[in-house]
């Protein structure tokens, strides 16, 4: 669960006055911080943007009245064509009426909108699923099943969340008798299929079966009973599963607290606790409280226990308390900071997707138990490079610590969708049929940029590897946040280079919450200043520098003492830039850096926009380019690509195409080209071409001999006129977001911002420079 969810449920413990749970290992956000994240800019977190052209009044006259009519008409005559001329086969309906937001409780229709909207962006985010909020004031379950049975022609499925139980049993049961689109409620069963997926792949590795094992679940709501429900339609016997509540086990014959969801899993036995249910039982699937779980317990579990403790914020026994007792247990949570979190954003943006594809009338257990086995296979592949990059270049491998795949596996997209529409299709409830699966398949793939879960691959990754960071202008405010973010997103330490009088007055003014872990130094106080300046004035000596000049840059010169720590290993990065200009903080920089032996030092922008990720060098450092210089650039280039998860293919950029224009830079580039042909690189490389020739597939169809395979994704600039000129206006028409210019090749880790950034940008540099550090 997110550190927002945390705060949220914090709240909700003091008022139900429960314990306290134990400190969690990542920092929490302020309620500051969340109310300035829902309230800047536009409120809310989504808009509605259009998807045609409103540019002139031919396109008013075709959007509405009178081109509109056309479709309206060929709706009336085929109601499917729907389908073709409106978003209802991908728009999703989230419905809720606030009776029970995030464990809250019921706090009403409108305290539920940001959870909603929250929810449509995830859809939209994860499966490119367009999706809006709907909150129903009413707390009665006739009327708000009412309101949603009339919404079908609008939607393609309605997702039901934040509903208390049992109103969510019967709005559920309802809703799918009512409506021929798929109704799905992802509070029970989205927890299912992902718990479900990990339980397939911890009895893969424990050798034991479905049909043999016994299930202990402790708790009995909405996602309990949807749980224990899908594992049974899966295989696991009806006899084998024990659930308990707050009053123990729920056996035949009990009176209390029983109700007819619960009487549907009531057993035979003569075990009437939590304990006793356990001794000997194979899992344990936990969705009540922390601590539910006792150490004990688990010691009488059977040989290979698997333990699926997901009571949220807190587990209900932690992996640490596990270990101390048995060291042959597979465990699962619902947190973020330990292995094995079971997430439901594997799951409901994809079922849909799926779902959607095929026009499914309903999503049925056939569908949910193929979206489990997808997510489970998916687990015990090799994983790709951009997961690889978010456990910090230590790629992982199906085992114990995991069994359930990272939320930004790019390849999710593709499988569960897809498994999806296959099980719809199989059982009848698709009212349109894929026939070429491959093209599917391909489609699916298409949907999602990869390049969308660029930074936060990054920030996966320093979070496994934290780096030490010097903010050289740690005088700023903007500094000051941005370091405060990059610690309270658990990147790392920060080191705020400044006078510390100054910064706790900013801190004071700003009512900044400054995270524990910052530090502070004063580069006139630190004992390590004579350390740095003797470094610097041997680097120095025989270029006019003095060594009290050397002193003196030290002492006054952030940037300068900040290269210095990285230089000398206090300090694994640093970022710079806020305050200065790029040329200037560089010049300062590479008074203490030098160019990482064989390589160059290019400035690289990546261009973020719904084509695919674009690398574009050189940015910053080549004003005129030789062939030669080219041709290293283009290399560095390649490498930075590679380094990011993408297989680089490099076009060598001029005004002339295959030699027609003639022209002076034109003839440099080709030299260039020859360069790598004679070095014999291996990667993907030709020119000279034009931008268009380079990214257009049918512009470069026009030259069959070129060697690309497809559009280029790194672009290599004949000058850095051209590069800085493309790169800015991009920045500024829209529809792109720039990182960069990024500082390469330089043998220590080192950032430049551009000036006036925001602290969010700050830490997406410092992020990358904590990236750079580690690889």
């Amino acid at each position: 669960m997110v550190p927002l969810e945390d705060m949220i449920i914090s709240r909700m413990r003091n008022a139900m006055k429960l314990p306290a749970p134990s400190p969690t290992r990542h920092a929490a956000l302020t309620q500051e911080d969340a109310l300035k994240f829902h309230s800047r800019g536009k409120p809310g977190k989504f808009e509605i943007s259009a998807t045609k052209p409103m540019a002139t009044q031919r396109d008013l006259s075709l959007a509405y009245s009178p081109g509109v009519a056309v479709p309206v008409q060929a709706i009336a005559d085929n109601p499917d064509r729907i389908y073709d001329y409106t978003t209802k086969g991908n728009m999703v309906a989230v419905v809720s009426n606030g009776t029970a937001i995030l464990g809250m409780g019921d706090l009403g229709p409108l305290a539920a909108k940001p959870v909603m909207e929250g929810k449509a962006v995830l859809f939209k985010r994860f499966a490119d699923v367009d999706s809006v909020d709907i909150e129903v004031d009413t707390t009665d379950v006739d009327a708000f099943i009412n309101c949603v049975r009339y919404l079908g022609p609008a939607f393609g499925g309605i997702n039901l969340e934040d509903i208390k139980a049992p109103d969510c049993f019967i709005i559920e049961a309802r809703l799918r008798e009512l409506m021929d689109i798929p109704v799905f409620h992802d509070d029970q069963h989205g927890t299912a299929i992902i718990s479900a997926a990990g339980l397939l792949n911890a009895l893969h590795l424990t050798g034991k079966r479905l049909s043999e094992i016994t299930l202990v679940c402790n708790g009995a709501g909405a996602a309990a009973i949807a749980c224990v429900e899908l594992v049974k339609a899966m295989g696991v016997k009806n006899d084998n599963v024990i659930m308990c509540d707050s009053r123990g086990v729920i056996y035949k014959g009990r009176e209390k607290g029983m109700n007819q969801w619960k009487s549907a899993h009531a057993v035979e036995t003569d075990r009437r606790t939590l304990a006793e249910a356990l001794d000997g039982a194979d899992v344990f699937f936990g969705l009540s409280v922390a601590g539910a779980l006792t150490a004990e317990m688990v010691k009488n579990m059977a040989v290979d226990p698997i333990i699926f403790a997901m009571a949220n914020p807190d587990p209900e026994i932690t992996p640490e308390e596990v270990a101390s007792v048995r060291d042959d247990a597979i465990m699962a949570t619902g947190r973020s900071d330990y292995p094995n979190q079971v997430n439901n954003v594997l799951g409901f943006p994809y079922i849909f997707r799926g779902a959607l594809d095929v026009r499914a009338r309903t999503i049925n257990d056939e569908m949910k138990i193929a979206a489990a086995r997808a997510i489970a296979e998916l687990a015990r592949e090799d994983v790709p490079d951009e997961v690889a990059a978010a456990y910090g270049q230590k790629r992982p491998h199906f085992g114990p610590e995991y069994i359930i795949p990272a939320p930004f596996d790019p390849r999710l997209i593709a499988r569960i969708p897809q498994a999806v529409a296959i099980a719809a299709m199989d059982t009848g409830v698709a009212r349109k049929t894929i026939v070429d699966l491959e093209a599917y398949e391909m489609r699916l793939k298409a949907r999602l940029n990869p390049i969308a879960g660029l930074m936060q691959n990054i920030f996966q990754s320093v979070r496994q590897n934290p780096a030490r960071i010097a903010f050289a202008e740690g005088e700023e405010e903007q500094v000051i946040r941005a370091a405060n973010e990059y610690a309270n997103s658990g990147l790392g330490t920060p080191v705020l280079v400044g006078r510390e009088h100054k910064i706790r007055k900013t801190i004071s003014e700003n009512a900044i919450d400054l995270n524990a872990n910052i530090e502070i130094v004063n580069s006139l106080l630190t004992e390590r200043n004579e350390d740095y300046a003797d470094m610097l004035y041997e680097r120095l000596q025989r270029n006019g520098y003095l060594l009290r000049d050397c002193q003196r840059l030290v002492n006054f010169d952030r940037n300068i003492f900040a290269a210095c720590m990285v230089s000398m290993g206090d300090a694994d990065a640093m970022i710079t830039g806020v305050t200065r200009n790029y040329s200037v903080a560089l010049e300062n920089i590479r008074k203490v850096i030098d160019p990482r032996p064989g390589h160059v030092i290019i400035g690289l922008s990546i261009v973020l926009g719904s084509s695919g990720p674009i690398f574009i060098a050189d940015t910053a450092m080549h004003d005129m380019p030789t062939a030669r210089e080219l041709a290293d650039i283009a290399v560095e280039a390649a490498g930075v690509t590679r380094l990011f998860g993408y297989e680089p293919r490099v076009a060598m950029l001029a005004f002339s195409t295959f030699g027609h224009p003639r022209g002076e830079r034109s003839g440099q580039v080709r030299e260039a080209v020859e360069i790598l042909d004679h070095r014999h690189v291996d990667f993907e490389y030709d020119g000279e071409m034009a931008a268009d020739v380079a990214l257009n597939i049918e512009a470069m169809a026009a030259y069959p001999f070129c060697r690309l395979s497809g559009p280029a994704n790194v672009l290599i600039m004949p000058a850095v006129h051209s590069a800085g000129i493309s790169t800015k206006m991009l920045q500024e028409i829209g529809g792109t977001t720039v990182i960069g210019p990024l500082l390469i090749g330089l043998d220590k880790s080192a950032q430049i911002s551009p000036m006036n950034t925001t602290a969010t940008e700050l830490v997406n540099m410092a992020a990358i420079a904590a990236f750079s550090a580690n690889g």
